[in-house]
């Protein structure tokens, strides 16, 4: 696994606000969301590769985890990193941190990739994606 994790910077916008000022619950599934994404972007593996190849990743669960709040204007970084076991599934693993470190969030996904032909997940999906992924150690799978 990379020793420093894929990780974007977001801001947060001030319509991302609940009632209470605070960043909207959903918005921190967004963000994780978007940071998977472009961590799949990086490591190579466009959704339209994939497609074509017949496959399709997608998320089975999702925990969300607050620790300390986000306002308007405050930055914060979200990482992306893949845990790999045996099976079907793995999980993906965001940690959301203010620039001085503070922790805010934690995102814990568990995902698989479906075989979008019979509609089952794929048996290994770390050997698909790494025969696919032109950086496969963004991926964990070095």
């Amino acid at each position: 696994m990379n020793a420093t994790p894929f990780t974007l910077r977001f801001t947060v916008r001030s319509y991302e606000l609940d009632t209470n000022h605070h960043l909207a619950g959903t918005v921190y599934l967004q963000y994780a969301e978007h940071s998977r994404f472009a961590c799949g972007q990086a490591a190579g593996l466009s959704p339209e590769r994939l497609l074509a190849d017949g496959f399709g990743p997608i998320n089975l669960e999702t925990t969300l985890r607050h620790h300390a709040e986000l306002r308007a204007d405050d930055a914060v970084d979200v990482s992306c990193a893949f845990v790999w076991g045996p099976g079907k599934t793995h999980r993906v693993e965001h940690v959301l941190r203010k620039p001085d470190g503070t922790l805010v969030a934690e995102v814990t996904s568990v995902s698989g990739l479906l075989d979008m032909r019979t509609r089952r997940l794929v048996a290994d999906p770390a050997q698909e994606l790494r025969a696919r992924a032109a950086d496969p150690a963004l991926l964990g799978l070095a």
